[in-house]
């Protein structure tokens, strides 16, 4: 039960994300969540640092969408400051939008990653369908009513994998 919210990776932040680590993994594609992944959940413009690391991620041949269940007016502007394509309101963990992101971005299961700050919509959610997961550490405290519910039993879930030993990063 609990290896369904068990990422295969963290970092730190999105920017320690290598292209070319990725690309030596053979993946094609780089989905990611928006709020408090990219950035705060309540900030809205994109930074210097992540606009050259889309640049580098572009440079190394891998495709970026941002996956969000974010509002569309939100997912919209940063994703257009960003030059990256898009999925709004995408009802994560349920399968249907990071399929649809697969037939988009015309990559298989395993030439996918995807990256998100949340256990219970973001990780459980890619790996549903397979795809390799990153998970990130949050880049603000605090949260939207919504996260602060699944926080909540995030911790529960990371301190019984913690218990079992799974959380390799923290070696």
């Amino acid at each position: 039960m609990l290896r369904k919210f068990l990422p295969e990776e963290h970092v730190e932040s999105i920017l320690d994300i290598q292209p070319d680590k990725l690309k030596q993994r053979g993946i094609k594609a780089l989905v990611t969540d928006l709020d408090n992944t990219l950035i705060a959940w309540n900030e809205k413009e994109i930074t210097p640092e992540l606009i050259g690391w889309f640049s580098s991620l572009e440079e190394a041949g891998i495709s970026v969408m941002v996956l969000s269940n974010n509002s569309e007016k939100r997912v919209k502007l940063f994703s257009h400051s960003a030059g990256v394509s898009y999925i709004y309101r995408a009802r994560k963990p349920l399968p249907f939008a990071f399929k649809r992101a697969m037939r988009i971005m015309k990559v298989r299961k395993d030439e996918m990653v995807v990256v998100g700050d949340q256990l219970l919509t973001d990780v459980w959610g890619a790996n549903q369908v397979g795809a390799h997961t990153i998970l990130v550490t949050p880049i603000a405290s605090t949260d939207g009513w919504a996260t602060k519910v699944n926080r909540h039993l995030e911790r529960f879930i990371l301190s019984q994998m913690r218990r079992k030993g799974w959380l390799k990063w923290e070696e």
